[in-house]
């Protein structure tokens, strides 16, 4: 059974074939927390994908938000996103 890091980065991964996609699960950060004691978690992406060219921040979140729809209402309690197009990149 994977975790649901994992489910998260599989769903990204076949969804926008990203150059880049690290999920990191901080919710051990957020024990405590009034959203924890909910069951979801707190989790930090960095998403480099072709297609977010030229898509404003906003419809780059709204699309990550639709592919992780059901998990947003469950497992996720908290997303911190970076989604970039390869042309932003610069490191």
């Amino acid at each position: 059974m994977s975790t649901r890091a994992e489910q998260i980065r599989e769903r990204l991964v076949a969804t926008f074939a990203p150059l880049e996609c690290q999920v990191t699960d901080e919710s051990a950060l957020h024990a405590g927390h009034p959203g924890a004691a909910s069951g979801g978690g707190h989790f930090r992406v960095r998403l480099v994908s072709a297609r977010f060219e030229g898509e404003n921040r906003v419809a780059r979140h709204r699309l990550v938000y639709h592919y992780l729809d059901d998990m947003m209402h469950s497992d996720i309690h908290a997303l911190a996103l970076v989604a970039l197009a390869p042309s932003e990149v610069t490191d």
